[in-house]
């Protein structure tokens, strides 16, 4: 299965793909220690205001949910909370 859908992909994403897919990964420089510290320091700032939560759904919505996000080339867990953020922050619109 693909990681993402073209048909979904506007020309502002498929450009950043493109200049992506032209990095030469290899001659990146590693990280120093102190940089990879404050990386790691800022994302434990980030995520320490969210907590965990467990939910049951039925097996065919789960699986139509990860269809969905490996479309958008999200993992499933991604996609849950974006709709769910989109729908407590009212963002989230009916299609009629």
């Amino acid at each position: 299965m693909k990681r993402y859908d073209p048909e979904y992909i506007d020309q502002e994403e498929e450009n950043i793909f493109e200049s992506l897919r032209k990095i030469n990964l290899k001659k990146l420089a590693k990280p120093s220690a102190n940089e990879q510290s404050s990386v790691k320091k800022a994302a434990k700032e980030f995520l320490k205001n969210e907590t965990k939560m467990n939910i049951r759904i039925s097996s065919e919505e789960l699986q139509r949910i990860k269809d969905q996000a490996s479309r958008e080339g999200l993992r499933y867990q991604t996609l849950v909370k974006s709709v769910l953020h989109k729908y407590v922050t009212g963002q989230l619109i009916e299609r009629k």
